[in-house]
């Protein structure tokens, strides 16, 4: 999932930008811009990207029937 090859274009994980807080990139071809911009000349880079956290388990709805066959 992070290094697939058809990423949704975004600034904030574009080699070509660099995140200024939270609210702001530096792009080189455009300045500055919100992190959800993008731009044609969008080139990923995996090693920007923060995936999703993984969904947490709940185990209060759990019964020890779910365990057994």
């Amino acid at each position: 999932m992070l290094f697939r090859k058809n990423m949704e274009p975004r600034c904030a994980y574009c080699k070509r930008g660099s995140l200024i807080g939270e609210e702001q990139v530096a792009c080189v071809k455009r300045g500055i811009v919100a992190p959800w911009d993008a731009c044609p000349s969008f080139k990923y880079d995996p090693l920007k990207r923060v995936p999703p956290r993984p969904a947490k388990l709940d185990t209060a709805a759990l019964k020890k029937e779910d365990f057994s066959l």
